[in-house]
């Protein structure tokens, strides 16, 4: 058996850290371990916490180290381990601009001058991959005087770390002990592919990025925490850095789900499920959208989907949100398409309950480690009110829940549904065996758990019109059939 995983933000489910504990102990105590999102000073800055001014401290609207020991007493705990920037506001960015060189910190960011110190050339400049429109560098002026060209990969007041350089690596190595004292079993090395910028490439996920990597798993492991990388490209990307870590994403499984769902075939699912990691953390959602890049094609390497593929994926997506999906999804500079659609899952499904149960089932059946966010727990749909306020199209997915909005959410069919799969996963023997899958034609896929007498089999059809799901189960010489959103609401193990 295995753990799944819930993925939150402590203010947008429960408003604090104590209050979240109160709701994963109480009706979400499916959930064997849990994701917290930025919960450091501010967990509300310009880019929803991953701006952090104090990345080892717990901000004090939300909580206290001691309440996250309390949330990992009898649970897993990940945080995120944010390698590639620091709020423009951080005191260690604040020192060097107002110290320069005799500052301790001197060093630590990364200026056009260190990747280019004999200049860059156009080619070499347009040549790096960023996930936003325009030119990732900002001005910067110091207390003397001088000026700075700093790399921003993601937003003027995310100011990157030289992560090579030893005041960096003081400072991650500061901030993993104190995630360690924290209750941190887990850390989201978040960004870290674009966290080393190499001239002469694209700089994302390069062979330098994979050297980092391992200095950044020792240091977790050092600090006796387990580490998960968080890489959105190229399938294999992900194939090549998953024997480096404890965890990598599934982020291709979303992807092909869409494509089946949206044609009615399983080849597609059948040969990601020949060569995925085992040591995934498999998902359909997470407060950045949906990526449909990790299915795609990259340069001459081939996708898992073609490019006329991913676009369709894009245009169903457009229909059943209403054109929505469109407007809040960004395009990079370079590319043609975005690299995800900014939507709920449940909205890309145009809020139905089979496929979307079809693709949590799949999901729940995988080798690796589920993990749901909160707000496809709760069959959210686009929170296209939050996206009028900020203009951020990843808040669409980001919705804030009140007391009472959980509350009718939790009676809802397709949030009981999820949490009986969460408890079949966890409690069922079966998946403390061994796992193998079959197709049968183009629409149906076998995924089975075998454990002595214990079995655990998904039969899943795409067919266009009419997906559907079955679960059958054996444990203790009894036997039960799952085919319906109800039947996962009230499954509970035999004997409980």
């Amino acid at each position: 058996m295995s753990d799944v995983e819930l993925l939150v933000y402590a203010d947008r489910l429960g408003g604090t850290i104590p209050e979240l504990q109160a709701v994963l102990d109480g009706p979400l105590r499916a959930f064997s371990s849990v994701h917290v999102l930025p919960f450091y000073i501010p967990f509300d800055g310009a880019d929803a916490g991953f701006d952090p001014v104090d990345h080892a401290a717990v901000d004090p609207r939300l909580g206290t180290w001691d309440d996250l020991r309390s949330l990992s007493g009898t649970r897993g705990l990940t945080a995120d381990l944010i390698v590639n920037h620091v709020s423009s506001s951080s005191a260690e960015f604040v020192d060097w601009l107002a110290r320069g060189d005799a500052s301790e910190f001197a060093g630590m960011f990364l200026t056009f001058d260190t990747v280019f110190p004999n200049g860059g050339t156009e080619h070499d400049i347009t040549a790096f991959y960023r996930p936003r429109p325009g030119l990732p560098f900002t001005a910067y002026q110091g207390a003397d005087g001088s000026r700075h060209l700093v790399w921003t990969t993601f937003m003027p007041s995310q100011v990157d770390l030289d992560v090579n350089h030893p005041a960096a690596l003081r400072y991650l190595r500061r901030v993993l002990r104190a995630l360690a004292d924290g209750g941190v079993s887990t850390v989201r090395l978040d960004a870290v592919g674009y966290a080393v910028k190499t001239p002469g490439t694209d700089s994302f996920m390069t062979p330098e990025t994979l050297e980092f990597a391992e200095v950044v798993v020792a240091l977790a492991h050092e600090a006796q925490v387990e580490v998960l990388v968080e890489v959105h490209a190229h399938y294999s990307q992900q194939l090549a850095i998953a024997p480096l870590v404890d965890w990598v994403y599934d982020f291709a499984l979303a992807p092909l789900l869409l494509h089946s769902l949206g044609t009615g075939t399983v080849d597609r699912l059948a040969r990601w499920f020949e060569i995925r990691p085992e040591n995934a953390i498999t998902v359909l959602d997470t407060h950045d959208g949906i990526g449909i890049i990790d299915a795609g094609p990259s340069g001459d390497r081939p996708g898992l989907i073609s490019q006329d593929e991913m676009a369709s994926i894009f245009a169903r997506a457009d229909v059943a949100t209403g054109g929505h999906s469109s407007i809040a999804s960004v395009v990079p500079a370079w590319f043609t398409l975005p690299h995800q659609i900014n939507a709920t899952f449940f909205s890309t499904l145009a809020g139905e309950t089979a496929p979307y149960l079809l693709a949590r089932a799949v999901q729940h059946f995988l080798p690796g480690r589920p993990q749901v966010y909160y707000v496809g727990l709760l069959g959210g749909l686009d929170d296209t009110t939050l996206f009028a306020e900020t203009g951020n199209g990843r808040d669409v997915n980001r919705h804030r829940y009140p007391a009472g909005e959980i509350d009718l959410a939790l009676g809802t069919e397709v949030t009981q549904a999820q949490l009986g799969l969460a408890r079949l996963r966890t409690t069922h023997p079966a998946f403390d065996g061994e796992f193998s899958w079959e197709t049968s034609g183009d629409d149906e896929a076998r995924l089975l758990w075998s454990n002595g007498e214990a079995r655990a089999e998904l039969t899943v059809r795409t067919t266009l019109g009419a997906p559907s799901f079955r679960i059958e189960l054996a444990d203790a010489g009894r036997e039960r059939v799952l085919a319906t959103p109800a039947d996962l609401a009230s499954w509970e193990r035999f004997g409980r």
